[in-house]
């Protein structure tokens, strides 16, 4: 028997190519007269929210841009977009780009909406609500912010927080995989990891909302993810390629959203918050370690989901081997996609690891589903052996 669980997903989902460019027909219900667009300067400078933001205004929209967004987006940036949002009347919020575009749209949406403060909707079911009408138009595969009530941004000089709440999943997530067409190899690269990791997390989580279909769609989501990445980001324009990777992008963040992650994220987080790194490259480089140090306890778990991107582990019938080896060919993907695979890659030292080790015991809400309990002293040793 299967224990009692909510599962909650955005209200609609688009998959198509092109379809970007259709938002005013697809959005046309949430819109309003006055929608508010968020994304990024890269964005920009590739114009790839033009035909969208062309079509809305043929269409006899109103629109307004906010296009500031930066990786780790501050909290003054969030508040800057709620008032620019707030001048321009905006009766819905589309977040388009990577996903701190998204997590910063969705904040939008919410404090416009709600007229609350953010110091009151930190954590998880704190926000009140209600929200505007949002739209989610990512243009990588890896956050699967599009699906998920998740919004992380960063307070202070490094603390990353976050929102969590079903206020923050869209009334429309849109999926056009030409949007990924010029994603960047490392980009691609780091993305798709971060998508495999949300999966994995998802799966193994001790979250008492762990569920059969957030287990059923982690698992095809790295299906379709193993059996693709190395395509997408060697053969760049490869269109079957990005659709598989944006569709096991939106599955992975399915999954998760419902069966939380863990001492991946807990332990990548303050390497983006401090360093500065990419946080799709930031699980790549804490991955296998976790993976490692929760086999003890998770072995029989990880060596189911093994096989679902590395179909060739099926043939180890030892399941500790098997679950060791899942954590051997995920690092070894990493090297193959062209990641760094070591924290000293990324400016690291010896010195960093304590400071690092005490930040990412913060992350409570995270540490709680991890397979294994994990301290201060063990997160230190995992930084260690990824140095």
């Amino acid at each position: 028997m299967f224990g009692a669980f909510t599962f909650n997903t955005s209200q609609r989902i688009v998959f198509e190519n092109g379809s970007a460019a259709k938002l005013a027909d697809h959005a046309a219900p949430f819109l309003g007269p006055r929608p508010f667009l968020v994304t990024d300067p890269g964005i920009l400078s590739l114009d790839l929210q033009g035909p969208c933001e062309t079509a809305l205004r043929q269409a006899g929209y109103q629109l307004a841009r906010y296009a500031d967004v930066v990786a780790d987006p501050p909290r003054a940036l969030v508040e800057a977009a709620v008032e620019a949002a707030k001048a321009h009347g905006a009766t819905s919020v589309i977040g388009f780009g990577g996903g701190s575009s998204l997590d910063v749209a969705k904040l939008v949406a919410l404090l416009l909406g709600s007229q609350e403060d953010l110091d009151e909707a930190w954590g998880v079911g704190q926000a009140k609500g209600p929200r505007l009408p949002l739209i989610l138009v990512p243009t990588t595969a890896g956050t699967g912010s599009e699906v998920t009530p998740i919004s992380i941004i960063t307070v202070g000089e490094e603390e990353k927080r976050g929102v969590v709440s079903p206020f923050l999943l869209p009334d429309l997530a849109v999926l056009d995989p030409l949007l990924t067409l010029g994603l960047p190899g490392p980009v691609t690269a780091a993305t798709g990891i971060d998508a495999m990791v949300h999966a994995i997390e998802g799966y193994a989580s001790t979250s008492t909302n762990n569920n059969p279909v957030s287990r059923a769609l982690a698992v095809e989501a790295l299906r379709l993810l193993g059996a693709n990445i190395e395509k997408a980001v060697f053969t760049p324009k490869d269109q079957d390629a990005r659709g598989a990777m944006l569709l096991g992008s939106m599955l992975a963040g399915m999954a998760f959203a419902n069966s939380p992650v863990a001492a991946v994220h807990a332990l990548a987080y303050p390497l983006g918050g401090t360093f500065h790194v990419p946080h799709g490259l930031s699980n790549a480089l804490v991955l296998p370690h976790v993976l490692r140090f929760n086999n003890c306890v998770a072995a029989e778990t990880y060596a189911e989901i093994a096989v679902a991107p590395f179909p060739e582990l099926g043939n180890i019938t030892d399941l500790i081997e098997r679950a060791d080896s899942f954590a051997g060919k995920l690092a070894d993907l990493a090297a193959t996609l062209g990641l760094q695979t070591r924290l000293r890659d990324v400016g690291i030292n010896e010195e960093h690891l304590p400071k690092l080790a005490r930040d990412a015991m913060k992350q409570t809400r995270l540490l709680v589903n991890n397979p294994r309990d994990m301290q201060e002293v063990h997160a230190l040793e995992i930084y260690r052996a990824a140095l």
